[in-house]
């Protein structure tokens, strides 16, 4: 039986995440085209046969703002690097090798465990895959590379078995039907913050976050009550938007996933409100 762990490490918007809720086969973690979309520690489990790999999601190394949210994602990355059996290094062939790519390589570099180069978003055409040469010739600094498409889920199986086959032997870190190390309450609050990425585009600051506050699962109904949270004044009038059209934008996308996952009605509350301390207490 092998057992362990697996940890993503790369720059942000690479497709960490989107790779693990493909590995996994469900959404896990939520995914957005904006940088800092993650920024906790994630676990999805993977079990087959011949053992079990817990797949490490971790915030994307983001070197473009010197803010006190991108220090603690950074730190939050590296210290997901201790501890694990083998690193999956993903990176973007769209994107060319710079000082944020090359910061992100010496953090691996010299860690004496097994190391997958995973080569996404192979589903691009070829035109856009411009760097794709340059990063294949790290291949020798590996144990394996993988050229594949999280979003589309193709040539995803050869990963999944590598990592089984590099995993040492072991007991499950997870037992039974479990699948994740996050709770109902993280789950719904990415949802939601995935949501408000997506309605808002570049508009809103990386500085929110949602707390959810209530989740009551009634006979015909799910109650949920969360809490946006941001920064400044001028950040909430964006948020709720004229007449408060943004946030209900906001809360019938979440709802509707919601409600697909959960196959059942939601009655989703959401609230704005401003919180200066928000990053300090994350």
């Amino acid at each position: 039986m092998k057992s362990g762990f697996a940890v993503l490490i790369g720059r942000s918007n690479v497709g960490k995440s989107t790779l693990l809720n493909t590995l996994v086969g469900t959404k896990i973690a939520a995914t957005s085209f904006r940088a800092q979309m993650t920024r906790d520690i994630i676990h999805g489990v993977i079990n087959l046969p011949q053992g079990q790999a817990v797949i490490v999601d971790t915030p994307g190394i983001f070197k473009h703002k010197k803010d006190k949210l991108t220090a603690k994602l950074i730190q939050k990355a590296k210290d997901a690097l201790q501890g694990v059996d083998i690193i999956l290094y993903v990176v973007d062939p769209s994107r060319e090798i710079g000082d944020e790519e090359r910061y992100t390589y010496g953090l691996i570099r010299n860690i004496n465990i097994p190391k997958i180069l995973v080569i996404n978003k192979s589903d691009l055409p070829k035109e856009e895959r411009t760097h794709q040469p340059e990063y294949m010739l790290w291949e020798k600094d590996f144990d394996a590379m993988f050229s594949l498409s999280a979003l589309g889920a193709r040539h995803v199986a050869p990963l999944r078995d590598k990592v089984i086959e590099l995993l040492p032997e072991g007991k499950p870190v997870y037992e039974g039907a479990q699948i994740t190390n996050v709770n109902d309450y993280f789950w719904t609050a990415e949802i939601i913050r995935e949501k408000i990425f997506s309605v808002f585009d570049k508009e809103v600051p990386y500085a929110i976050t949602v707390n959810v506050e209530k989740i009551e699962d009634k006979p015909d109904l799910f109650v949920i009550e969360a809490n946006v949270l941001t920064s400044e004044k001028r950040y909430k009038k964006m948020i709720i938007g004229k007449g408060g059209l943004k946030i209900k934008e906001v809360g019938k996308m979440a709802r509707r996933e919601l409600e697909q996952a959960l196959n059942k009605k939601v009655f989703l509350k959401l609230e704005v409100e401003i919180d200066t301390h928000w990053v300090e207490n994350m």
